[in-house]
């Protein structure tokens, strides 16, 4: 009896051992470089039926330092249709050592209120040990419940920068009569499947050395392993839909905005009195684009189905606000009593333009916006802003795949939003500068901004208020001592908008003297200021941002009596990433400064790095570039 209680002990013990977090057991490989690595995570997606889905997560991660604090905290989103269960966490030291675990009243619950948002029924829970003692590790693990399998989560193993992975495993398991669909990207190898009452795949990562990020590197969707996973038929909020095909996608949204787009008798009646004399598809849009402006603010209001269902047009009529899907689902609804069709195009906004895979339908979204089709002339329409310019989308929902819901194609079709040209975007500057014989700065610039390159100054008319905009206009310049005197704004609205900014500084000391000399830096508002590190080689493909054309020309009178001692070459560079040229002209006491700076494209290869650090390293230099004067004789 005493040796059968032995072994039973033993077999307790043995199954119940705590695993060993000690930082020694970590290979050296996954320590160079890395905030943090990935001891163990296991993740699984349980889809017992359409109508209902388990989530269970554990992973335990070693922080390095500070940089890595970030990933020590456990957060996760919930609400009442998918509930978060046995919330459990404890804290090791270096050597492994249990030092605390997760207590209930630790746990932080708390609305996800946005600031636009009027009722939300996301909530989150979160908990940090903020312990600073490095290196130290943390182990979470909850279980989350879905009702429903229209959100399926997949696998994102490498979760940031100087990230490394020791070992990480995703297992999904579904019922073998139903149709899973999945994808792999940037994984070497193929899932283990096993089959009986419940088909069971497995994705494991082992010994994924430290991710670290470069600059301008392209997304980490075309770099990171990853798995995603999305269904066939499902159940979401009591509606069953199909994600097999995109065809089927917007046959499900198209059933949730079935018969929402009726307008109240008044509304109709100041459709047609703005619109009926108007003959062009143009111009009746313009006008009730205005009009929807005019008379609707953006309100998020996401509850239930809500999500994915907009408000009726009657409701956005009478209340006189809604969130991105009832302001676009009451913009289509306005078009359609003018005459003018339209559709409900449904869009990722903000960063992760890239994200739509075309191959593989799944819930890719977070916005709405609306647009009128016209062939090559197609009017995209942002309904939840008040200020922004007919059928511009700029950099928040420009130059990337959308979903255009459109019953007559039997559902609906992927399409692109409007990118923007190097001619669109435009910063064309001109200067009219004196400096004194104290080397103290007057000057006015006049700016015109256009497209892409326009969006900040009009955040700055529009969404700052008058301190709020002075405050940052006397932070942003590269001058060493400045204050902003007056600046006006005036705004011309398009398809590519254009800002016109006038400025009026003041700049002691902007001119440095030694003796009889007089030192200045004629560019003075438009300095490049990256240098690119050369010191490691390039291993992934370089994405720069938007193509633009900045143009400044600069005028500056001094103070009689000075002849030009040093003065700077004029530059011309073309290359494949763009153009840079500067030209001074010195006349009397006139200085005049003209800079031209064009990047034609955003992508290119790794093996082009070496050249564009050359490069930018020449235009950092040449725009700091000082005219040196002496003073004549008698």
């Amino acid at each position: 009896m005493k040796y059968l209680l032995l072994i039973g002990l033993l077999v307790a013990g043995a199954t119940t051992k705590a695993q060993d977090y000690n930082v020694a057991l970590i290979p050296d490989s996954l320590k160079t470089d890395a905030d943090a690595v990935v001891r163990t995570e296991y993740k699984e997606v349980h889809i017992k039926s359409l109508e209902k889905t388990i989530v269970k997560h554990k992973y335990a991660i070693t922080i390095f330092n500070e940089n890595g604090a970030e990933y020590a905290e456990y957060y996760n989103r919930y609400d009442t249709k998918s509930p978060l269960y046995d919330i459990s966490g404890t804290l090791y030291d270096a050597s492994g050592k249990k030092l605390r675990t997760v207590k209930r009243k630790d746990i932080v619950d708390q609305s996800m209120q946005d600031g636009m948002s009027l009722m939300l029924d996301d909530r989150i829970k979160t908990h940090n040990f903020y312990y600073n003692v490095y290196p130290y590790t943390i182990e979470y693990e909850d279980e989350q419940e879905t009702k429903g399998t229209y959100f399926l989560q997949g696998w994102y193993p490498v979760n940031g920068d100087k990230y490394a992975v020791q070992q990480s495993k995703y297992k999904v398991i579904y019922p073998a009569d139903y149709q899973l669909r999945y994808k792999e990207y940037n994984y070497k190898g193929k899932p283990t499947i096993t089959t009986d009452k419940e088909i069971t795949m497995t994705w494991e990562l082992n010994n994924y050395k430290p991710f670290v990020r470069e600059i301008y590197q392209t997304s980490h969707a075309e770099i990171l392993p990853q798995v995603r996973i999305a269904p066939t038929d499902f159940v979401h909020e009591g509606y069953k839909g199909s994600l097999a095909t995109w065809q089927d996608y917007g046959k499900f949204q198209l059933m949730l905005n079935k018969d929402r787009d009726a307008l109240p008798d008044n509304i109709k009646q100041q459709v047609h009195s703005l619109t009926d004399k108007l003959t062009s598809v143009e111009d009746k849009t313009k006008m009730l684009y205005d009009f929807l402006q005019k008379n609707t603010r953006y309100i998020s209001i996401q509850l239930g189905i809500g999500g994915f269902q907009p408000f009726e047009a009657k409701y956005v009529a009478e209340k006189k606000y809604g969130d991105c899907k009832a302001l676009s689902n009451y913009m289509v609804a306005l078009l359609k009593e003018a005459g003018v069709p339209a559709n409900y195009v449904i869009v990722y906004g903000g960063r992760g333009s890239d994200r739509v895979d075309e191959t593989f339908p799944a819930e890719y979204f977070n916005h709405v916006i609306a647009c009128v089709p016209n062939g090559k002339d197609t009017i995209w329409l942002e309904c939840t802003n008040q200020d922004v310019s007919a059928g511009y989308m700029g950099a928040f929902t420009g130059n990337r795949k959308v979903y255009v819901v459109d019953e007559k194609s039997g559902g609906g079709y992927i399409t692109k939003t409007p990118s923007y040209k190097h001619t669109d975007n435009l910063e064309l500057r001109t200067v009219t500068a004196t400096v004194d014989k104290d080397g103290n700065l007057q000057a006015e610039a006049k700016t015109h901004f256009t497209g892409l390159s326009q969006e900040l100054q009009h955040d700055l008319l529009h969404t700052a208020t008058p301190e709020q905009r002075t405050k940052y206009l006397n932070e942003v310049i590269s001058l060493p001592t400045y204050k902003i005197e007056k600046n006006e704004y005036k705004e011309t609205k398009g398809y590519i908008p254009a800002m016109d900014e006038t400025l009026i500084i003041s700049s002691p000391n902007y001119a440095s003297t030694s003796g009889k000399r007089l030192f200045i830096t004629p560019n003075m508002f438009n300095k490049s200021s990256a240098r690119l590190p050369t010191d490691k080689p390039r291993k992934y493909d370089i994405e720069l941002g938007y193509p633009f054309r900045d143009i400044d020309t600069v005028n500056i009178t001094i103070p009689n009596g000075y002849t030009v001692e040093a003065l700077p070459q004029n530059i011309n560079l073309t290359n494949k990433f763009g153009n840079y040229k500067v030209n001074y002209t010195v006349t009397a006491n006139t200085i005049q400064l003209v800079r031209l700076k064009e990047r034609l494209n955003s992508r290119y290869a790794a093996s082009d790095y070496e050249e564009l650090a050359k490069f930018y390293e020449a235009m950092y230099k040449a725009d700091r570039a000082k005219i040196v004067f002496v003073k004549k004789e008698g």
